[in-house]
């Protein structure tokens, strides 16, 4: 074999490598990044995008795609979080997020819903002989671990001069407090919309107190700060698809509960009910907001039911529209 014919078969193959690590290359550029997003059964805004594919639209042309992971609550969910199996959370209960810190969490808070207080509420059964959240001393309540209802609860609790040892808690998701709820297994229930709303028009239940004038109900989006470090781009569009379709909600209640009807597996009047208790106000979250956070984290620490206390403004917060320099 001569010398040249050497040359060009070394040449051939050398172009035959580049152009095959070309093709991967671009096959690697033109797939799009997962955007794993957790959400609630009560994440309505959430709920509304990926019913109505808005996000898959914005998000493609950041050449990103959302995957979406359904949790009963918002402690579990955040869990997730914090173990790097989300980059994205949909909105949690004020609670939350404070047990995710206590745990380690390296949280990023990218939006907050305005307060709704009456958006949550202790409910004892029609014929039940409680007629006060002082009446709970002793009896077995039911909530899920970690959300608003549960703060809720304590904060109830101390206004009426009880402490959350007074009562027989019992840890359970919506749909087993309702279970048990319904059958007589607990005395009270404390729970959040949809499922108050969905309590209140299907069974015969009475209000022992909502969250006025004890506990603001105010609903935190989170993202992990890895990811909010990588990618702001995405945060940024997510931020404003919720702020868009927060105010769509309000202005078009009768639409938003029938797209939500068939999601929920609830009738359109009962989503309608919860939806006017929600504000569904995405602001973005500033340091002077995060108050009531402390005061959450503390009031857990003093009923020994958070393992450490925590500084409620150790988080980071994503500005939705930065100033330029």
């Amino acid at each position: 074999m001569t010398t040249s014919s050497i040359t060009r078969r070394t040449a051939i193959v050398a172009l035959s490598a580049w152009s095959a690590g070309a093709v991967l290359a671009q096959g690697a550029t033109a797939r799009p990044a997962t955007v794993r997003l957790g959400y609630q059964k009560s994440s309505t805004l959430i709920a509304l995008l990926k019913v109505q594919g808005t996000l898959e639209k914005q998000l493609a042309t950041l050449n990103a795609v959302p995957s979406w992971h359904e949790f009963t609550s918002g402690l579990p969910l955040l869990e997730a979080l914090n173990l790097d199996n989300l980059d994205i959370s949909a909105d949690v209960a004020d609670t939350v997020p404070v047990f995710a810190q206590a745990a380690g969490a390296d949280l990023t808070f990218v939006a907050q819903e305005a307060p709704s207080p009456a958006a949550q509420a202790i409910l004892v059964r029609e014929d039940s002989p409680l007629r006060s959240v002082a009446d709970l001393k002793g009896r077995k309540i039911g909530f899920a671990k970690a959300a608003g209802a549960h703060y809720l609860l304590i904060a109830a609790l101390e206004k009426a001069g009880l402490s959350f040892r007074d009562i027989d808690p019992a840890y359970l998701t919506p749909a087993d407090g309702r279970a048990a709820f319904e059958r007589g297994a607990i005395d009270a229930w404390v729970v959040w919309d949809p499922f108050l709303a969905a309590a209140q028009r299907q069974a015969k239940v009475r209000v022992l107190a909502d969250g006025t004038g004890i506990a603001s109900y105010q609903r935190y989006y989170l993202a992990s700060t890895k990811f909010a470090k990588a990618r702001p781009d995405v945060l940024r569009v997510v931020y404003a698809e919720l702020e868009k379709t927060g105010r769509w909600v309000k202005q078009n209640p009768r639409e938003a509960a029938a797209l939500l009807s068939p999601v929920w597996g609830l009738d359109a009047a009962t989503i309608e009910q919860a939806n006017a208790r929600r504000s569904y106000a995405v602001r973005p979250v500033v340091a002077e907001a995060l108050t009531e956070q402390q005061r959450i984290a503390d009031t857990f620490f003093a009923e020994k039911l958070l393992p450490r206390k925590i500084n409620a403004l150790d988080v980071a917060l994503f500005q939705p529209n930065p100033k330029s320099s």
